[in-house]
């Protein structure tokens, strides 16, 4: 069975996706990321999609309910390398990923949950 890796940096959680998402990936991946926020104790999720070309409405929901699940168990949300083609389909699908924060690359997005950390 297909598995997108979830490894560990520092207190935060690192996905990258790298293959063509569908539902049950999704699934799988949404209920894996949930149990390793809870296993350990992660502050931040970074999720790279610099290798994504397209997205779909689905893909957009997918990182949204992510990122909707991650702040409920106290976690933040960056989402990095999206490509321009990508934010152009997420706003023309009417996707604001909310409560999604952005950043061109996982230097940043570290960076950037890095100083959430210290502002709570």
């Amino acid at each position: 069975m297909e598995r997108i890796p979830i490894l560990r940096m520092g207190k935060f959680l690192l996905v990258t996706i790298q293959v063509d998402m569908h539902d049950r990936l999704a699934m799988t991946l949404q209920d894996e990321l949930t149990e390793r926020i809870v296993k350990d104790r992660a502050k931040g999720v970074l999720i790279d999609i610099s290798t994504l070309d397209i997205v779909d409405s689905f893909i957009g929901r997918m990182i949204s309910n992510t990122a909707a699940m991650a702040r409920v168990l106290d976690a933040q949300t960056v989402v990095v390398g999206m490509q321009p083609a990508v934010a152009i389909t997420l706003v023309e699908l009417g996707l604001a990923l909310t409560g999604v924060r952005t950043a061109l690359n996982v230097e940043r997005g570290m960076a950037l949950l890095d100083s959430t950390q210290h502002h709570l």
